[in-house]
């Protein structure tokens, strides 16, 4: 991990709610893999005190840069929108645990909602370069926030979109497309990310086919170093309840291990 000062080479609003940024990360000589995170000063006033993390939108390891699709949700994220092009920010990172991907894997499924699906369009980056093919669920409030549908794409997964607007998102509509996409594809591991609603599902569907599941949890962070103990779960070891770290133990787990409150 390394902190540091990198360029912004970009950041701006790209919906009502989310905006994505790039920065020049050529410095950085950690290499970044999909589901770690950086923990980002939004300003450089003292408040908001704390860091906030981001998860990796897409690593562009050619051109050394990095992106971030973030929701303007407090004030922190409201701070970072006013951060202009050829103004540094300071990050620390990567951090935290990332995804695994198998070489004698075909094809996965990834399932996300909202801000989630900017965790997984880095895991279909990754996944496309490995020759691994990926069908996707994108999961939002409405057609608007469904911001990675053209990303995952160009990485030539098969995108699902369901949204409130449509109606299609209940759990008991998207149940019936996961179904429908197992029966369509041999899907050799799955990935979540966004909403525990749909993790819980996940979670029940791929015990019963016996797939190889993970998730990227999403937890309020004080430090992101695991010193500070604010973002806590449960995971289980065998019969054992264990409480572990987001960020440092996490913040990807193996779905059937976690705790889904």
């Amino acid at each position: 991990m390394k902190q540091g000062n990198m360029r912004i080479l970009s950041n701006r609003q790209v919906s009502d709610r989310y905006w994505h940024m790039i920065v020049d990360a050529s410095g950085l000589d950690a290499e970044v893999y999909p589901g770690q995170f950086f923990n980002i000063r939004c300003s450089e006033e003292t408040y908001p005190l704390l860091r906030r993390p981001f998860s990796i939108y897409r690593i562009n390891r050619s051109a050394g840069t990095l992106e971030f699709l973030y929701l303007v949700k407090g004030l922190g994220t409201k701070r970072l929108t006013e951060r202009k092009a050829g103004e540094t920010v300071d990050i620390f990172g990567p951090l935290g645990t990332p995804f695994t991907l198998q070489e004698d894997w075909k094809t996965v499924l990834l399932i996300a909602r909202g801000v989630g699906i900017a965790t997984l369009a880095a895991l279909a980056q990754d996944a496309a370069e490995r020759g691994i093919r990926a069908a996707a669920i994108l999961s939002a409030r409405s057609q608007n926030d469904l911001l990675a549908t053209k990303t995952l794409q160009g990485f030539g997964a098969d995108v699902y979109k369901v949204t409130e607007e449509d109606g299609n998102s209940d759990v008991v509509s998207v149940r019936l497309l996961l179904e429908k996409i197992l029966e369509r594809h041999k899907i050799d591991a799955a990935f979540t990310c966004g909403s525990k609603r749909l993790s819980r599902l996940l979670q029940e569907v791929t015990a019963v086919h016996q797939i190889p599941a993970q998730i990227a949890l999403e937890e309020h962070m004080g430090c992101a170093m695991g010193v500070c103990f604010a973002c806590v779960c449960d995971v289980r070891e065998g019969e054992t309840l264990k409480t572990v770290r987001v960020c440092k133990e996490g913040p990807v787990f193996p779905l059937e291990k976690v705790v889904l409150a």
